[in-house]
């Protein structure tokens, strides 16, 4: 039994990321916005490509993951990549109420819950 994305084609991922099992850059989590600082370059690699296109606007890392359909490691690499570049900008969300970067409150995140829960 195989499952899409995994077992696959793991050479291909292999290919993807020239080899490389980690990021050279700690700048990303799940939730780091990602932006596109300029237009995909004639010869690009396809998935930087679409990285570029699909991040002119503000773009979770876990949500260009699932728009490629590719593990989020190997997304991590590709983001350090064009991150090295200079093609992309990564910025970690703040919240809203205190205008401070760190984990959410947790009784927001209770009330958002409950109202989920109500739907």
């Amino acid at each position: 039994m195989t499952r899409f994305g995994r077992d696959d084609a793991p050479d291909r991922l292999y290919t993807l990321t020239g080899g490389r099992s980690r990021a050279d850059s700690d700048a990303f989590d799940l939730v780091t916005l990602v932006v596109s600082e300029c237009e995909p370059a004639p010869g690009m690699q396809s998935e930087h490509a679409l990285i570029l296109d699909l991040c002119r606007r503000p773009t979770a890392v876990v949500e260009v993951a699932a728009h490629l359909r590719l593990p989020v490691t190997i997304v991590r690499i590709l983001l350090s990549d064009l991150l090295a570049m200079g093609r992309i900008t990564a910025r970690h969300p703040r919240t809203a109420a205190s205008g401070r970067s760190g984990p959410p409150d947790t009784n927001i995140l209770e009330q958002v819950l409950v109202g989920l829960r109500n739907l």
